[in-house]
């Protein structure tokens, strides 16, 4: 523990708290030493809480419009479920492409074209196929599943990606 002479300001450090009065070795000021304050243990506890419901709060705030940024920026957004390979009327293996377009808005937008690009082992840009999706609106909160059947064969395809027609990256 640490105390300070109210005289002439001289820092001692104390094992514990004296029973009395105690003097200045410099000045010769005598006073009496204050116990410390304890702090309560529920309330820092308390505090602690309360401070990390806080940033759990504000995590969730900035989350939450990070999210209705991100939807008001793209309201329409398309994705893939399931690629699968089948065989055409020629034999020939080909990739079809399952997937939906979702409206994350509460408005009616119609539905884009969808563009589905296939890239090479070194990311290059092997085929890009633009088609219409089943239907043409789409309601708030609502998706619509696509199939496509690509007309490239699948050798030297590493990658498959869709995107809205207007949104292309």
């Amino acid at each position: 523990m640490k105390t300070i002479c109210n005289f002439c300001k001289t820092e001692y450090a104390l094992d514990k708290v004296p029973s009395g009065s105690v003097k200045c070795a410099v000045c010769g000021n005598t006073w009496v030493v204050q116990r410390p304050q304890r702090r309560n243990s529920i309330l820092v506890f308390i505090a602690a809480v309360c401070a990390l419901l806080s940033a759990f709060i504000f995590a969730i705030a900035v989350l939450y419009q990070h999210q209705i940024k991100e939807i008001q920026e793209k309201p329409i957004i398309a994705e893939i479920v399931d690629i699968k390979t089948e065989a055409d009327e020629n034999g020939i293996d080909r990739f079809v492409v399952s997937g939906r377009v979702l409206n994350r808005s509460e408005q009616i937008y119609g539905v884009p074209g969808l563009i589905i690009t296939s890239y090479d082992l070194n990311g290059n840009i092997v085929a890009r196929q633009r088609f219409m999706p089943s239907a043409t609106l789409l309601e708030a909160g609502k998706d619509v599943a696509f199939k496509h059947a690509l007309s490239v064969p699948i050798t030297n395809v590493e990658k498959i990606a869709v995107e809205l027609e207007g949104q292309e990256k």
